[in-house]
């Protein structure tokens, strides 16, 4: 498929660029892969009963067709939506024309081209308004959920999923289906009484059918009989199958049959430590996943007394069941996702999927973690909390700030905090309000049990751009438990009104429109290499330029850090422009207090000068405290001198993650490498001379040819000692000998020292706290095998020591004991972690000696 692709918006069409969409299913057909008969075989463990199975190959084609228009048409971040040119949205490729024009979006509603700027803005403003309004719209419909209990949601077999539904199981419902079936019997008699077409024996049958239809199974449920030979009677096939009227008068009506059938779904029992269903005892709650982690779906599995996968334990102080292999994974219900587009069908708290999740110490905002098991229906009620509980719960998640909710209320629930830009202030936020400003701020999580409301409601946060709503207003939006929905009524009006007018002033009078950041020109350099190698970069976004910096500066990961000069962090764009500002006003401020400063100390002499200069350095720390910016106000700064500012590029370092190294780090360094080279070169050129000089000794000595002297001795072994001569060493020589190997030793410890650097900077320059950048990995893989057994028969083990590869080897080959020992195949015992290599063949042993192959075959292979 060969289509057309522009940016959003755009409306120069001779920009289009030419995508050629791959075609998946000829893919699969080259390979003799039939995706249909594939797709059929797996539709009941992949994929929903209602889903075309064909469509996932279409789905597969769409999204790589989107990967491709992110890196062709050079989009700020990644792909998600796709128009036609008349703004209908596409989903698939099928049913596109060759050479059709499609517009790409990132996440962002349609744009059409040929609207003016004053109708962007306008429909930009409704659709922030329709984001905040779908947001409050599933906050009213999460926050009191009807009665919710445990079910499964397909037919009841092992590895069936569950998920929470409307309750069809009545307290009363013995009594219910006992009166059902007596009225259904009565109905029966009187029909057969009125009806004389039917004979002895077919009376017989339906009034043994009818009195016999209580005690009946779920399996045995049918209207007609068989003989032994299993053959349909020939009366009753005759007399009551041939007559349509009778045949639908008579036979029995399924829908209490169907209606027992859904409760048996609901009803389960909690007995010993297992979550047990009522209609096949033999399967349980459970986990089939080997690798527990929040998010894993709970399932139907047969039931284990030995399976701790299976076993939960009931707090009930907290109404949560947590499961006994990690009591912190507590049975929960997945909430539904929230659509971005408003819809009023779009959300439904049922047929949520139950799964396991983090317990949440909070009293509130946990509600999908509480349950109730109601004895007299046998069922697991969901959401069994308190109604604040509940309310938190759905504002969290349908990205609602709870000061809309509790208004200035002290509650215990789930946020975050951050400081103010001069530090002295506090901001506790919640869940809501930091997944909108996650990114922007240093965010720290609060512990469990503060009690607080969100700060996006409070006089102080008017400064900062908090709140996930776009347009509404926090402070001024009550959706308390009593006036949540006519709030949400009333912004409907507006919005439909809104809808209505024509006219882009009156919107803007209501709500403002969103300010485009300029572009930014920088020159990025890597971080620890000073000023070298800079690159001069224009973006007008922190991921545009963060992903320019990556590719410019051929970095081997991606960039994620951007520090300035003074070592401050840098985590979007209006900090990045606040601080060339602020830089930019602290250079003009020293240049006029440096001349105010020497025409001060010119007039004033002695004691009064020191006064006088004490006095304006407090006048001028006051002066730049009043002056520093924030990325809030730089609004008020006037737009020709913010160009004048931003003429010049701002010097940044660019990091993979790392903390940032001192500009003067390379030149340290290198001084310090030079150092190191001359202290080499003169302890070399020293050593050269001792061992010239010992040359001529020596050759003073042999030239001599001086004879030595013989002498007597009583000694009946050596009665002869010869002394002195051309051959004995003179003390001169043997005290420059002791020097020459001393000053070999002292070179030898500074060429080793310098060896073992793994960074070109000194380690004096890294901080205790931060490792090195390169250092090579300390763990090495081998290949074990246990003693007795064939190399085949082994696994991959990794460890840093001995102990931790012998620790690896004993879980990795399920050794009954643990291992003690390592031998290489030859037999030769491992005693130091230097003698291991990478990838080498090992022998695991539990203490018992090495058997060679020989001796495996006559003996009988232990664990170890």
């Amino acid at each position: 498929m060969r289509l057309r692709a522009l940016h959003n918006g755009d409306r120069d069409k001779s920009k289009a660029i030419t995508i050629i969409g791959p075609d998946v299913t000829n893919m699969l057909n080259r390979q003799n892969i039939h995706p249909e008969k594939k797709q059929k075989t797996k539709e009941n463990q992949k994929m929903h009963p209602d889903e075309d199975p064909g469509m996932e190959i279409y789905k597969i084609e769409f999204w790589h067709f989107l990967d491709k228009c992110t890196a062709m048409l050079n989009l700020p971040a990644a792909a998600r939506r796709l128009f036609t040119e008349k703004g209908v949205e596409l989903f698939l490729l099928k049913g596109l024309e060759r050479d059709e024009l499609v517009y790409v979006s990132c996440g962002e509603p349609w744009i059409d081209p040929h609207l003016t700027m004053a109708q962007h803005k306008k429909r930009l403003l409704l659709n922030n308004l329709t984001s905040d309004i779908s947001a409050i719209h599933a906050y009213c419909i999460m926050r009191n959920p009807e009665i919710l209990v445990l079910g499964v949601r397909s037919s009841i077999a092992a590895g069936a999923k569950l998920c929470v539904d409307r309750c069809l199981v009545a307290f009363e419902e013995e009594k219910l289906t006992e009166e059902l079936q007596e009225n259904q019997t009565e109905e029966m008699f009187l029909n057969m009484k009125d009806d004389s077409d039917l004979n002895s024996h077919a009376k017989s049958h339906l009034k043994t059918d009818a009195w016999h239809m209580k005690s009946k199974y779920s399996w045995q449920e049918s209207f007609c009989d068989f003989h032994d030979d299993n053959s349909f009677p020939k009366d009753k096939d005759k007399e009551v199958c041939e007559n349509a009227e009778l045949f639908q008068k008579y036979r029995p009506q399924p829908k209490l049959t169907a209606q027992l059938h859904k409760a048996h779904h609901q009803q389960f029992e909690f007995r010993d430590k297992q979550i047990i269903n009522c209609a096949f005892p033999g399967l349980v709650l459970g986990v089939q996943d080997a690798n527990l982690h929040a998010g894993t779906e709970v399932v139907l599995v047969e039931k284990k007394p030995d399976d701790t996968n299976q076993r939960w334990i009931w707090r009930d102080h907290d109404r949560t069941f947590h499961l006994m292999t990690d009591p912190n994974l507590v049975l929960a219900v997945s909430m539904p996702s929230t659509q971005p587009r408003y819809s009023k069908c779009a959300l439904d708290m049922k047929r949520c999927a139950v799964v396991l999740q983090k317990y949440k110490e909070y009293s509130n905002g946990a509600a999908n973690q509480k349950w109730h098991y109601m004895e007299n229906a046998g069922v697991f009620s969901a959401f069994y909390s308190t109604v604040l509980d509940q309310e938190i719960t759905a504002a969290n998640h349908a990205s609602v700030c709870t000061f809309s909710v509790t208004n200035r209320e002290k509650i215990d629930q789930p946020g975050y905090c951050f400081l103010s830009p001069s530090g002295k202030q506090k901001f506790m936020i919640c869940l809501a309000c930091t997944r909108a400003i996650r990114g922007k701020k240093e965010l720290k999580k609060i512990p469990t049990g503060s009690m607080f409301f969100c700060a996006s409601g409070s006089e102080e946060a008017n400064h900062f751009s908090l709140g996930p709503f776009k347009c509404v207003n926090v402070m001024k939006t009550d959706l308390s438990t009593l006036e949540a929905e006519n709030t949400l009524n009333y912004l409907e009006e507006v919005l439909a009104s809104l809808r209505t007018e024509t006219s882009i002033q009156t919107i803007s009078e209501k709500i403002s429109a969103a300010i485009n950041q300029k572009a930014v020109k920088i020159i990025a350099y890597r971080n620890g290499a000073g000023y070298q190698n800079g690159q001069l970069i224009i973006a007008s976004t922190f991921p545009m330029l963060l992903t320019m910096c990556t590719r410019q500066l051929e970095l081997t990961r991606k960039a994620c850090r951007l520090y300035t000069s003074d070592g401050i962090l840098m985590l979007t764009l209006p900090d990045l422009v606040t601080w060339a500002v602020n830089e930019c006003f602290r250079q003009s401020d020293s240049e006029e207090d440096y001349k105010e400063r020497t025409a001060i100390t010119d007039s004033a002499e002695g004691g009064a000068a020191l006064h006088t200069e004490a006095k304006y350095m407090e006048k001028a720390k006051i002066k730049s405290e009043l002056s520093l910016m924030t990325p809030d106000s730089l609004n008020m700064i006037d737009d020709s001198l913010l160009t004048i500012i931003l003429r010049n590029p701002i010097e940044v370092w660019v990091s993979c993650g790392e903390p940032f190294l001192p500009l003067d780090a390379l030149q340290k360094a290198a001084r310090q490498e030079k150092q190191n080279w001359l202290k080499k070169d003169k302890i070399l050129a020293d050593l050269d001379a001792m061992k010239h000089k010992m040359r001529q000794l020596q050759g003073r000595r042999i030239r001599a040819f001086k004879p030595s002297t013989l002498v007597p001795t009583k000694s009946p072994v050596q009665p002869i000692v010869v002394e002195g001569g051309w051959t004995e060493e003179t003390q001169e020589e043997m005290k420059l000998m002791e020097n020459i190997q001393h000053t070999e030793t002292h070179f030898s410890e500074i060429q080793a020292s310098q060896f073992k650097r793994s960074s070109p900077f000194s380690s004096k320059l890294l901080s205790s706290k931060h490792r090195c950048l390169y250092d090579q990995p300390s763990a090495k893989r081998v290949w074990a095998y246990q003693n007795g057994y064939k190399p085949k028969q082994g696994v991959y083990a990794w460890g840093k020591t001995i102990s931790e590869l012998l620790d690896n080897c004993t879980t990795r080959l399920n050794m009954q004991q643990p291992a003690k020992a390592l031998y290489t195949p030859d037999g030769e015992p491992l005693q130091s972690w230097d003698e291991i290599e990478r990838d080498m063949l090992l022998v695991v042993s539990a203490g018992s000696p090495f058997l060679s192959r020989r001796d495996s075959q006559t003996h009988l292979p232990l664990n170890g």
